[in-house]
């Protein structure tokens, strides 16, 4: 009986002790196909070797690469995950557009319109508008010279002979 009961101790112990542990290439695939069922985490991979999920890429928030990080971390089998995921920085806003002052840009204005005595402007909240007539020829040159004011719109209402 003693013998019974030790022989099965010892071969419960030895089945325990041989159960295989997860392989390297069975967890990647498990974190991967995690990763790639969400949308936030496109951009980022993985690589397993004995156990330790890497992680790498650029994930656009600081969110998405802890989630990727909790999402490996999920997978049974991993022991330890090191996160070398690199956030994306945001794109620098656009410059603002310079809208010349309403006083500078009268002046400019009027200067621009001196050699066409037919031509009228107005200048309001940095808008130009043209009246008047104008020849063909002369409204490019016209044009030109008011696009190099900066307004924030030219309303042109001029009639072209």
């Amino acid at each position: 009986m003693l013998f019974a009961f030790s022989w099965l101790i010892i071969s419960s112990f030895l089945i325990y002790s041989c159960k295989s542990k997860p392989k390297d290439s069975d967890l990647q695939t498990a974190i991967e196909s995690k990763i790639n069922s969400n949308p936030d985490l496109s951009g980022a991979s993985v690589s397993v070797k004995d156990q330790v999920a890497t992680l790498t890429g650029e994930l656009k928030t600081d969110a998405a690469k802890s989630s990727a990080e909790s999402t490996a971390q999920s997978v049974e089998g991993v022991k330890q995950v090191i996160n070398n995921i690199t956030v994306a920085t945001p794109a620098p806003a656009p410059a603002p557009v310079v809208v010349a002052a309403d006083d500078p840009l009268t002046k400019g204005v009027n200067d621009a319109i001196k050699d066409y005595p037919t031509v009228k402007a107005t200048v309001q909240d940095g808008v130009v508008t043209l009246t008047g007539e104008i020849k063909k020829a002369n409204l490019t040159k016209l044009m030109q010279s008011l696009h190099t004011l900066k307004p924030k719109k030219i309303e042109n209402k001029l009639t072209v002979k």
